[in-house]
């Protein structure tokens, strides 16, 4: 089902024929897509939803599909809180956990990912929320399935070791290393879960250090670390995480959990 199957007369967005292709090409995503969705686009925060978020949500919710600006915002959004604000500033944020009751609902607890939509000009123009009932936290992962183990690429020694330490002390196995080319002598010489490195390295950029990771290892979790934001990694075509310099210890373990839930799926 496509943008075009409903009738959008009516709505504030008008004829999908008009619509940004970046819009049009996410309400595809959204309207295809089992699990459940909604969209909040422009500066006016009008909303789109699927049926699974229909479903989920209850009839008292509205008709299909949206394209209205809510009088209140919906409560996946208003729970996403501060993630949802890192979207808008155009970093893929998690906010795992957050407690919503809806009627058509079988849980309380998801995890809410974000995803920012960029327009053709590369700002971002809206925000995909998707939701999944809450996954266990990274302790019950550990449990049942050890440490990760954690290679950081980090060319400033001071902050590859004080990542390395931190990850330690969450329970992982971590090697630090400087430099793009000893990286890639580490990951053929040994198994790795996550690749955590920066984007911007000597000789080797961190997003064609990980391309290369995962091409070998399809199944590692690419956590990138970055000054700049998004800025370089709109066009990375692998899934990964992203924390922005400096991040919070919070933020590292989130972007863990979700690495070692993804180990997990694919195990």
């Amino acid at each position: 089902m496509s943008s075009s199957a409903y009738d959008w007369s009516t709505s504030r967005l008008g004829d999908p024929g008009a619509w940004p292709h970046a819009l049009r090409l996410t309400a595809d995503l959204l309207f295809n897509t089992p699990l459940p969705m909604l969209l909040v686009w422009g500066s006016e925060m009008t909303v789109l939803f699927n049926e699974s978020y229909a479903a989920l949500a209850g009839p008292a919710y509205g008709k299909l599909p949206g394209g209205n600006v809510p009088p209140v915002m919906p409560p996946p959004l208003a729970a996403a809180g501060e993630a949802l604000q890192r979207a808008w500033q155009g970093e893929s944020a998690i906010a795992a956990g957050r407690d919503l009751h809806f009627a058509g609902a079988g849980a309380d607890a998801y995890d809410l990912y974000l995803t920012p939509v960029r327009a053709s000009d590369g700002r971002v123009a809206g925000v995909m929320c998707a939701l999944a009932a809450a996954q266990p936290t990274l302790a019950d992962t550990q449990d049942a399935g050890g440490p990760l183990h954690i290679l950081v690429v980090e060319n400033n020694l001071d902050s590859q070791y004080l990542v390395c330490e931190m990850l330690r002390a969450f329970g992982h196995e971590a090697d630090g290393v400087g430099h793009p080319d000893d990286a890639l002598a580490r990951l053929a010489a040994n198994r790795y879960d996550v690749l955590f490195t920066d984007v911007s390295l000597p000789g080797m950029s961190g997003v064609d250090l990980a391309r290369r990771a995962v091409a070998d290892a399809p199944t590692m979790q690419v956590i990138f670390a970055s000054g700049y934001g998004d800025t370089l990694l709109r066009h990375v075509e692998f899934p990964y995480l992203s924390l922005q310099k400096p991040y919070e210890l919070d933020q590292l373990q989130q972007a863990l959990d979700a690495a070692a839930r993804q180990l997990a799926v694919r195990a």
